[in-house]
């Protein structure tokens, strides 16, 4: 994992040392080494850089960007089968310099084109000039594991891993994108393909962007599509073969993701997706993984003992770390900077930490990110199926007068429930649930913060709502179900916009390489195609995961309440972060900033104070921003 930036300037006025300044940007994602190359042609200035965090060949020979013939490349991530295409490229006549995953790319692109990706297994984002054709090839991998920003403005292409880097460029004009705020308050991020500036975007998972240099002319296209997948008739096939072959597919996406040149460890949170992965990984070993989980006793965030017991039964050796509350409050303040767009997803601070923890030891650390997304583990596919139907069973007039009287009565107030885990931001969620208990309808409400109309009342401007993946009508009638519904949508949206960027961005802070087997192509193909029961069976989530977890850690071990990272951001902001708070939303500040309306900021503030819980994430996600518009835009 590195990070890589660039331009292409049709005006000319870019120079080698703006490039070096850029590259700077990203040392903490590749401090091992960091080189650049720089064009200058008729009709254009192309600069390619390169930030390394050297896993695969650490040699001489893997530095970046990288030539072979008429090609050059800079590329951040990792093509797990690389040594197999490798091979077959060798057969065709290629040779070889080194033994760089970075190197093989190349190749592969000269012999096959953009064709080269459909043979990879991994995750990357990667730019390839090609001197000869004069174009400039980028493409993203398939489930958006690794970032890819670019701007294109008035004869100025940047790209970068991170957006900071076009700061350091001094055509770079950066006007907020309003609807890509309003977007922000209303999902905690701002979606795909859209970016918090003007003329800025992300590269959507799946796709590529050809620029063809003499002409400034670029296009995108889509190579792949989680749909692809979800639109094809359910497998024929008994639980017990599923359950072998889902087994098969997720032991060699893990095996593949050990492949390295430097030490590996495993992230074990004593859940079920990172118990699996530990598992498959540790059954045919006789050296001990490296394992690693963090508690937070301060806050209720310890699943550190679950863990141990994981680890202790599989044999790794296992590593802990328990942080205090102040040390997670404490790294607050510099989530701006590290996540360069604004970005609310509080678990973002435990997940820093045990990056922090994992990085004494090793270089590459995987993850069990995305099991929730293929395999229905999310206590929302839960309500949807369980509680769906009997909510829209209950008389309209009926929801909307208890969604009325919800708004009268502060989830604080209410016994025993109130201090249940998520129980405040679930609350308020439901009073729009209760409105409208569509499949399409309970996915928006339980994907947003804010609903339309209070974003009509937050706002100075008028609002305009960006189309989003939340909205696709990609899946087929045929092949509609409510839960295979909310899967790919979250597959598209949530996972690549708050999942993947907080690993992103909290592993990268400390120079950690995050791989994620869960995320292999093969998985998400192999498991959107299952009958729904495999995986959500009688109100039991992750149904075929956990069969296949019970076959290497006892059931009793295992079976307990998912926890998740439940940060206690309400308690924050009443007490220790008050102070901090009140610094970023206050009048002064909020009118001169001229985005939202006082009033209503004033409000929300005042109501969360004097009780309304219900507000935390609201109130979050406004200080989010600030913190993030303070640090980036003044």
């Amino acid at each position: 994992m590195c990070g890589i930036t660039g331009f292409v300037d049709w005006n000319i006025k870019s120079s080698k040392e703006v490039l070096e300044k850029m590259n700077k940007t990203l040392n903490h994602r590749g401090p091992d080494s960091g080189d650049l190359q720089f064009f200058q042609n008729e009709s254009c200035q192309v600069g390619l850089a390169h930030k390394r965090l050297a896993i695969i060949d650490i040699t001489e020979s893997g530095r970046q960007p990288m030539q072979f013939e008429h090609f050059w490349i800079t590329f951040n991530g990792e093509i797990y089968n690389f040594n197999e295409i490798k091979r077959e490229l060798s057969n065709l006549g290629h040779s070889f310099k080194g033994h760089s995953d970075t190197e093989m790319i190349l190749h592969a692109y000269a012999q096959w084109g953009d064709k080269c990706l459909e043979k990879f297994i991994g995750m990357f984002a990667f730019v390839i000039y090609d001197t000869i054709a004069n174009d400039i090839f980028c493409a993203r991998d398939r489930a958006g594991v690794k970032p890819f920003f670019y701007y294109l403005k008035d004869g100025l292409f940047l790209f970068s891993s991170e957006l900071k880097a076009f700061h350091e460029h001094p055509h770079f004009q950066k006007e907020l994108n309003l609807d890509a705020v309003t977007a922000f308050m209303q999902y905690g991020n701002v979606p795909t393909p859209y970016c918090i500036f003007e003329n800025c975007l992300k590269l959507k998972p799946g796709h590529t962007l050809k620029i063809k240099l003499p002409f400034a002319d670029s296009k995108t296209n889509q190579y792949w599509n989680v749909y692809d997948a979800y639109n094809q008739p359910k497998t024929d096939i008994s639980f017990e073969e599923a359950k072998t072959e889902t087994e098969k597919i997720l032991q060699s996406a893990c095996e593949y993701r050990m492949v390295s040149d430097v030490p590996v460890g495993v992230f074990l949170s004593g859940g079920y997706d990172s118990a699996c992965v530990t598992a498959l990984l540790q059954k045919n070993r006789t050296e001990k993984l490296k394992t690693y989980t963090i508690g937070v006793p301060d806050i209720g965030l310890n699943e550190a003992p679950y863990a141990k017991d994981v680890a202790n039964y599989l044999g790794t050796d296992h590593t802990e770390i328990y942080c205090t509350e102040k040390e997670a409050i404490d790294l607050i303040p510099d989530l701006s900077f590290y996540y360069d767009e604004p970005f609310a997803d509080s678990s973002a601070l435990p997940t820093t930490l045990v990056s922090k923890l994992a990085r004494k030891d090793v270089t590459v650390a995987l993850s069990a990110d995305a099991g929730d997304e293929i395999f229905a583990g999310y206590n929302r596919y839960d309500y949807l199926l369980r509680f769906g139907k009997k909510i829209q069973n209950i008389p309209s007039l009926a929801r909307h007068t208890a969604a009325g009287i919800m708004n009268f009565v502060p989830s604080n107030s209410i016994p025993i429930l109130k201090h249940k885990y998520n129980f405040h931001n679930r609350y308020e969620k439901l009073k729009n649930i209760l409105k409208d208990p569509s499949s399409e309808r309970i996915m928006l409400s339980l994907s947003e913060q804010f609903t339309d109309k209070q974003l009509n009342n937050l706002f100075r401007f008028d609002v305009k709502k960006i189309n989003t993946a939340y909205l696709s009508k990609e899946l087929q009638k045929d092949f509609y179900s409510p839960l295979s519904y909310m899967m790919a949508i979250d597959y598209q949206t949530y996972l690549v916009d708050d999942i993947l960027q907080k690993v992103d961005r909290a592993t990268m802070t400390v120079s950690l390489e995050g791989r994620e087997p869960f995320l292999d192509h093969r998985v998400i193909e192999w498991a959107a195609q299952l009958p729904n029961e495999y995986k959500y069976f009688e109100g039991n989530k992750k149904y075929i995961v956990k069969e296949i977890v019970h076959q290497y850690i006892p059931k009793e071990m295992m079976d307990r309440p998912k926890m998740g990272f439940a940060i206690p951001i309400a308690n924050w902001m009443t007490n220790e972060l008050r102070d901090y708070l009140e610094s970023f939303v206050n009048e002064k500040v909020i009118r001169e900033q001229g985005i939202f309306n006082w009033e209503y900021v004033n409000k929300l503030k005042t109501d969360f104070f004097n009780g309304k819980k219900e507000y935390d994430m609201k109130m979050w996600y406004l200080l989010m921003f600030q913190t993030w518009y303070d640090r980036w835009m003044k």
